[in-house]
């Protein structure tokens, strides 16, 4: 069986600029997506997707492998982490890697664990899913949003405003950490978020950190270093 990694890690982040490699406690984003990937004990190549040559070297100095640099139209604003999975898995084939399962890993992730990465694997392999993604619950029942209009909250379901929320159904989210996909299913379908052949990987909140702005970058520090050393 070969396992591949694959963390996409593209030059142009613009709210957070060079964010997969800003110093995150000392040491650049990636490299811990790159250690629990290690850690985990599972991947045969830990391949980093990028068209950036300081995020290339920086990834290699952290024990990853770049095998080419990102193709120009795989690298705008608007290409997906699937494509861009996608396209690497099919490279790696056409270079003799007979791949069997990817995981495809964010490059933002520093709570990630190593135990997740294979918990995930082996629920997937358990189920014969073709794919396993992370996932974590709201904190709060979706049942009762509101939108804003003029100023004012509007229910999206009003028929629910009223109920307790011990009496919603709970509701979960992509915790946006990494991703398992056969080979075969990465290569030959399309990104899969639900359904039979999807298998989810529950996540605790308290490990689970969206990084799109500094304010959401001071937040993951203080989590991180709660979670690591009390």
């Amino acid at each position: 069986m070969i396992n591949i990694a694959i963390i996409p890690a593209r030059g142009g982040s613009k709210r957070i600029p060079r964010k997969n490699i800003r110093p995150f406690l000392g040491r650049p984003m990636i490299s811990y997506a790159l250690e629990a990937a290690q850690k985990s004990g599972l991947f045969d190549h830990i391949a980093v997707s990028t068209d950036d040559q300081e995020i290339a070297d920086t990834a290699r100095r952290y024990g990853g492998e770049v095998f080419r640099m990102r193709p120009r139209e795989l690298a705008d604003d608007f290409t997906g982490t699937f494509e861009v999975a996608q396209s690497e898995t099919a490279y790696l084939k056409s270079i003799g890697i007979d791949v069997d399962y990817v995981c495809t890993i964010y490059a933002t992730v520093p709570l990630i664990r190593a135990e997740d990465i294979r918990g995930a694997y082996e629920l997937m392999l358990k189920e014969n899913s073709a794919h396993c993604y992370s996932m974590c619950s709201y904190a709060f029942p979706i049942w009762r949003s509101c939108y804003l209009k003029n100023g004012s909250p509007e229910p999206v379901w009003p028929e629910n405003m009223t109920k307790r929320s011990q009496d919603l159904p709970e509701v979960y989210h992509d915790a946006g950490q990494f991703y398992w996909s056969s080979a075969e299913a990465q290569l030959t379908g399309k990104p899969a978020t639900n359904g039979p052949e999807t298998a989810a990987y529950i996540i605790p909140r308290s490990r689970v950190v969206d990084i799109d702005t500094l304010e959401d970058w001071e937040a993951a520090e203080v989590m991180y270093q709660v979670l690591n050393h009390g």
